[in-house]
């Protein structure tokens, strides 16, 4: 790196043009000529489809197709599991359309399309569709009462299980032992522009163009080319403006993004969806949902000797991502901490609700949970604070590189590359200042009030591989231009890869423009989830800026007729060091142009020779690393609880986060901020709800509420900066972090803050009715004399 762009607070280059209304998300893509497609969804949860009856839908003015899934035919096909692994026992994905069996309320059965939303709605007011009910699998005992899948007698889709050490051995030698039951419920992404698919398809060429608001469009890509048999020349696809993903929208396939692409092709025509609020609520993938029994074998000075959690998971009716979200929840789960035996095994269970897949934290909240209410149980045990057992496990720094000895999902080894661990906590605790907040619990118990204090650390595998590529152009004009194939959902990928390839180019950051390609070479990589873009995308663009300023400064060599060496660039100018003489890379790029056109007064000369090789100025790399890197962190939580009304308020926040090297300070500090205004939603707020049949009671805003800025607290938001050995930038991912340790935070200081009540938290979120059943239910602890 030459510049000094990265680690700066660089203001975010989109915030001007979104702000003014100017972005162009998927719904902004419709015109007067477009025709609109709408689902008819099952409104059971288990039943059997005996007839659907579409005739008079299909004779409704202004209807332009209506098709079911056998209108299909072999496009009505399982969609793709997303990552195949041996762990699975009976992998099943959900049909485009389903044909004689549904499994949650909200599973498509009819695709309608019509010239309006309007009619499309009106035609499946008068879609007929016979049903057998069945029984539904709605909670975790309720495996043997019914059959997801006809084929899956006990429900079991995946069975995961990982361990180092002897961990029997290990808890039967422990001097002290213990178990809790602890519970983590479903919750969702909820961003704020819903799913949404615009395809046109020109007849003309044969092309398909694709607009799909998506975390990973040039998968989507890859994955319609086979599901569709076009080829990939053929097909263009695009992720535009896309309002907020959180790992809602990186799903690869929900059956909307293959259906509308294939009205477009079939009715020649423009095509769009997008999803109403309602459709989120029972369509949209959700996440979450795991019950765990977990054992703690430690010593009289709490250091940790072995733990072992045996956990169910719920993936809802399909399981298209795989073991992701259990895999990672167990090989995150002990975090910060150096337990020398430990084990999880995980069931993952089918039941009747909508499929699960990666939601913001992916796996990792839950893992924390468990693993913080052990060592809060310890501490009780021992009468010790909990941040004293922390300080006493964890992973010292001259242990990195650190093997876990458990392997991730993906196949790579969990190795935490780098770490304070212990600095970040204790700087952490000196923002919270421990023995004030004491002395202030202590008066305000005096007065009748329960305030409480929390803390909880976690590590973040980040930078998921295996590569990302990236191209570099220099412009006519002067600029570069930069190709990324992860796609931004408010992430500021426009400023922060600008500000990477500034620095290696010694250009202005507001001279990069940021584009995320369709096609292309440069159009191969994975996507935007699982804080890997920094990393990945981050050092691919690094590469190709390098390979480009080689290209640069060999073309102004020849220019100068000079040596490579002897020439720099700053803020856009080639010199030759010790003269005078420079260009501009706008000049630049017009003399290495053979027709010098646009040609200034200061354009060099064509170079001599008739057979001198073209001139590149246009780079592709990639980054390849299969490694996964480690972000860490630790927050603390203050709190407030009205015994009366059950109702928790967040009077402190203190987070303190290690990414590695920051590019861009303001960037990072909004993703850590977003990411906590989600935990606060998960671990007080925000709860998906169902019935006995499995019929959603959360499907509106007035059920399911979401944190504002009235939920916020006074907040200290600090930093390590551990750079990664293991990448040329230094860096971690973050996009996760701020989520992951939210609930176990907020779950110790509730428990604390309600210590005389007896009360015991061992179930996220902690909902005021929660709270008000939890005081209820316990035992006062006695009053000291």
């Amino acid at each position: 790196m030459t510049g000094k762009a990265t680690g700066t607070p660089v203001e975010r280059v989109e915030d001007e043009r979104l702000l003014r209304g100017l972005g162009a998300y998927v719904d902004d893509l419709v015109t007067p000529e477009t025709l609109h497609a709408y689902f008819v969804r099952s409104v059971h949860a288990n039943a059997r489809i005996t007839a659907i009856d579409v005739e008079q839908a299909k004779r409704l003015n202004g209807v332009r197709a209506v098709w079911t899934g056998h209108d299909l035919g072999d496009l009505n096909g399982p969609l793709p599991l997303l990552a195949p692994h041996p762990d699975l026992i009976a992998p099943r994905t959900q049909l485009p359309l389903a044909v004689d069996r549904v499994r949650y309320v909200g599973e498509a059965i009819v695709m309608i399309v019509a010239d309006s939303r309007y009619r499309a709605e009106d035609a499946a007011e008068l879609v007929e569709i016979d049903y057998e009910p069945l029984p539904a699998v709605v909670e975790f005992s309720d495996t043997g009462r019914g059959r997801v899948h006809d084929d899956v007698a006990d429900n079991v889709a995946a069975v995961v299980h990982q361990s180092r050490g002897d961990v029997e051995n290990g808890l039967a030698a422990a001097p002290h032992q213990l178990t809790l039951d602890l519970e983590i419920e479903r919750s969702g992404g909820m961003p704020m522009e819903g799913r949404g698919v615009h395809a046109t398809w020109d007849r003309r060429t044969g092309r398909l163009h694709v607009s799909d608001s998506t975390q990973s469009h040039v998968a989507i890509r890859q994955g319609l080319s086979r599901i569709l048999d076009l080829p990939l020349d053929r097909l263009e696809v695009v992720a535009p403006d896309v309002g907020g993903g959180f790992g809602t929208k990186i799903m690869l396939f929900y059956p909307e993004e293959v259906l509308v692409p294939l009205a477009a092709m079939r009715l020649e025509a423009a095509v769009a969806w997008t999803e109403d609020r309602y459709e989120h609520f029972i369509s949209a993938n959700q996440e979450r949902g795991q019950v765990h029994q977990a054992t703690v074998g430690y010593d009289a000075d709490g250091r940790l000797l072995a733990v072992r959690t045996a956990f169910v998971h719920d993936t809802g009716a399909y399981i298209p991502y795989g073991i992701a979200v259990p895999a990672v929840t167990g090989t995150h789960l002990p975090g910060q901490y150096h337990v020398p035996d430990y084990a999880f095994t995980g069931r993952v269970i089918y039941t009747n609700k909508p499929p699960v897949s990666p939601y913001r934290g992916a796996g990792r909240p839950q893992g924390v949970f468990v693993m913080e209410r052990l060592i809060g149980a310890v501490a009780k045990s021992l009468g010790l604070e909990p941040s004293e057992v922390r300080r006493r496990n964890f992973v010292p720094e001259d242990a990195f590189p650190y093997d876990t000895g458990l392997d991730l999902h993906d196949g790579s080894r969990a190795i935490y590359d780098s770490g304070r661990y212990a600095k970040g906590f204790q700087l952490a605790m000196q923002h919270a200042d421990l023995p004030a907040f004491r002395a202030r619990q202590k008066e305000r118990r005096d007065e009748g009030r329960f305030t409480g204090i929390g803390s909880a650390t976690y590590v973040e595998g980040t930078g998921v591989g295996p590569y990302e590529g990236c191209t570099a152009a220099l412009n006519p004009n002067g600029r570069i231009v930069v190709e990324v194939s992860v796609p931004s959902q408010g992430q500021g990928h426009a400023t922060t890869f600008a500000q990477v390839a500034a620095d290696v180019l010694g250009c202005d950051p507001a001279d990069v423009v940021v584009r995320a390609t369709s096609g292309g070479a440069g159009a191969v990589g994975h996507g935007t989830f699982g804080s890997r873009a920094a990393v990945m995308a981050g050092n691919a663009v690094a590469a190709a800026a390098t390979t480009l300023r080689r290209q640069i400064l060999e073309t102004a060599a020849e220019f100068f007729e000079c040596a490579v060496e002897d020439l720099t660039i700053d803020h856009g100018l080639v010199r030759v060091a010790g003269t005078g003489a420079g260009l501009s890379l706008a000049e630049l790029a017009t003399g290495a142009n053979p027709i010098r056109y646009p040609a200034g007064p200061a354009a060099p000369g064509p170079r001599a020779g008739g057979d001198a090789p073209p001139i590149v100025l246009s780079a592709t790399e990639y980054f390849r690393r299969r490694q996964w890197v480690f972000g860490s962190g630790a927050h603390v939580a203050e709190v407030e609880v009205d015994p009366a009304t059950g109702k928790t308020t967040l009077l402190n926040y203190v987070v303190v986060h290690d990414c590695g090297r920051v590019l861009n300070p303001l960037v990072v500090d909004g993703q850590i901020l977003g990411g906590l205004v989600q935990g606060i939603g998960g671990a007080l707020l925000e709860l998906f709800t169902f019935d006995d049949t499995g019929q959603p009671t959360t499907t509106s805003y007035l059920n399911f509420r979401l944190p504002t800025i009235d939920d916020l607290p006074p907040l200290v938001l600090d930093e390590l900066q551990t750079p990664s050995p293991w990448n040329p930038l230094g860096i971690k991912g973050t996009g996760e972090a701020g989520i992951i340790p939210v609930a176990a935070a907020i779950a110790e200081a509730i428990e604390d803050a309600l210590e005389p009540l007896g009360v015991s938290v061992h179930r996220m979120p902690m909902t005021s009715q929660r709270v008000r059943h939890l005081i209820a239910t316990s035992t006062p602890l006695p009053k000291e004399s």
